[in-house]
């Protein structure tokens, strides 16, 4: 498996590019920004992007969905249905936010209408990348249409905004539920193997090990409702 992370955006987002090393057939996962790199990487290192892969519907994960679509036509954009109203309410996002409309340029937020999805995720798929497998779940919380997929042989599982090292994916924002968040972690993350590494959408790689052991939110420590702790 290849895997180049590049993180985008002023939240510096983890946008991956994963492709199957035999074929050659390649994914990006959450690309979340136009960026000249990716497309770069991609054809220089001889990928066949297939599919534009998104894990949810926030803006810093599909906002270069439009350009990466636009350099690779025949790459299919796939999201969950429950995010549908957050990828295609994308220019509306950075206000939604607070981010006011007179420095949307600037940093980068000003965003038209994102192409039509392809098709819509469904939990429990198996979607193939050449000779990877990733199992594709549902992990509402973060989001209602969140979804993370784990190449269970391979002991690989991108998490998106779900789980980070030592921490959890905002709750607070529309659409957010921390219990429900904290369920689809125990169900669908931790329910991996231990050395499972695990691939955030921000902040470095970590283990379902690791996280199940340590992290705060997972052990009881914390609780973190409408953004607080508690």
């Amino acid at each position: 498996m290849l895997i180049a992370k590049f993180p985008l955006t002023p939240f510096q987002q983890n946008t991956r590019i994963v492709a199957c090393e035999r074929t050659r057939q390649a994914i990006c996962i959450d690309p979340g920004e136009g960026s000249d790199a990716l497309a770069g990487y991609i054809r220089d290192n001889g990928l066949d992007l297939q599919a534009i892969t998104l894990t949810h519907g926030h803006l810093d994960h599909v906002g270069g969905t439009t350009a990466l679509a636009a350099a690779f036509p025949d790459a299919e954009v796939i999201l969950h249905n429950d995010d549908e109203d957050l990828y295609y309410g994308l220019p509306q996002q950075p206000l939604m936010m607070g981010i006011p409309q007179g420095q949307l340029a600037a940093l980068g937020f000003a965003y038209d209408r994102p192409p039509t999805l392809s098709r819509n995720w469904q939990h429990g798929e198996v979607y193939e990348v050449g000779d990877l497998r990733f199992s594709v779940r549902h992990c509402p919380g973060h989001t209602r249409g969140h979804v993370i997929f784990a190449e269970v042989e391979r002991r690989h599982v991108f998490v998106g905004d779900c789980l980070f090292e030592g921490s959890i994916g905002r709750t607070d924002l529309p659409g957010g539920d921390y219990d429900q968040l904290i369920e689809s972690i125990k169900s669908q993350i931790l329910t991996l193997d231990d050395e499972t590494i695990v691939y955030s959408g921000h902040g470095a790689e970590t283990t379902v090990g690791r996280e199940k052991a340590s992290n705060p939110f997972l052990t009881g420590v914390y609780k973190l409702t409408r953004g607080r702790y508690m």
